[in-house]
């Protein structure tokens, strides 16, 4: 295509108007080079452009579990609350179990969530269920906190750090000598690897997260070098997640690593 001056734009390449006018004032010939080598320039420009790396958190980006919203298995049950608080990202999980028992029938899950919803929210006077999911031992992953699946919601699933970390808990008890079911591991790899994923967080890795409190294993205010996939006693000083569960934790890190094409 020829602008007014009769100067052919490159390849599709269409000039900017102040860079047509300097090309037209030009000498014909100086006005052929000098437009070679701006469009010679945007082209490798364009080039650079597309074998750039991609950024860590697309390219460990992990798909999103099915997820059973809280209004499947909380319904009339909701009380009212105050309005959800977020952070800017997530950078690690704490994995729980729910301390309650383990022989359950999996159809029976959404009556057992409300009632440890109505356990924290009554007997606790807490403001909401604290874990941001909750996953049963036939591998069904549900929400818990309110806030929005993909949102980076403020837990309130461990002293310390609940900021720009996710709780996800395992539904039972899973002391020593527990079986942990597969099914369960890996519904929580998947969400971790889900989550972590979206700040392009390595299962394996440290990361450093700041004590909120003192009631934490460490002061106010320090900062902690945890593992991007911790129990629940990583952070507290407690038995939470049972020493059954916490024992599969590698196998946890190992399947959500998979699942960001790490390995």
């Amino acid at each position: 295509m020829r602008d007014s001056r009769g100067l052919r734009d490159s390849g599709g390449f269409r000039m900017p108007t102040a860079v047509r006018a300097l090309l037209g004032a030009l000498p014909g010939l100086a006005a052929v080079a000098a437009l070679f080598l701006c469009a010679n320039g945007v082209e490798r420009a364009a080039d650079a452009d597309a074998g750039a790396a991609p950024a860590a958190a697309d390219r460990y980006a992990a798909p999103r579990p099915d997820i059973v919203p809280r209004s499947v298995w909380l319904g009339d049950a909701a009380r009212a609350q105050p309005a959800p608080r977020y952070d800017d990202k997530v950078v690690a999980v704490f994995v729980h179990h729910t301390d309650t028992p383990n022989g359950y029938d999996c159809a029976d899950v959404p009556a057992i969530l409300r009632g440890v919803y109505q356990g924290q929210t009554g007997a606790r006077d807490w403001d909401d269920i604290g874990y941001n999911f909750v996953v049963d031992r036939c591998g069904t992953v549900y929400e818990g906190r309110a806030g929005g699946i993909d949102r980076p919601v403020t837990g309130a699933h461990t002293q310390g750090f609940n900021h720009r970390t996710t709780g996800i808990a395992a539904l039972g008890t899973y002391t020593a000598g527990v079986p942990v079911p597969d099914e369960l591991t890996d519904a929580i790899a998947a969400v971790a690897a889900w989550k972590l994923g979206e700040t392009g967080t390595d299962p394996h890795a440290q990361v450093a997260l700041v004590s909120s409190n003192g009631l934490s294993r460490f002061a106010a205010g320090a900062t902690a070098r945890l593992p991007a996939v911790a129990g629940h006693d990583d952070g507290y000083a407690t038995s939470c997640p049972g020493a059954a569960l916490s024992a599969r934790l590698g196998d946890i890190r190992d399947t959500a690593a998979r699942l960001q094409g790490r390995v």
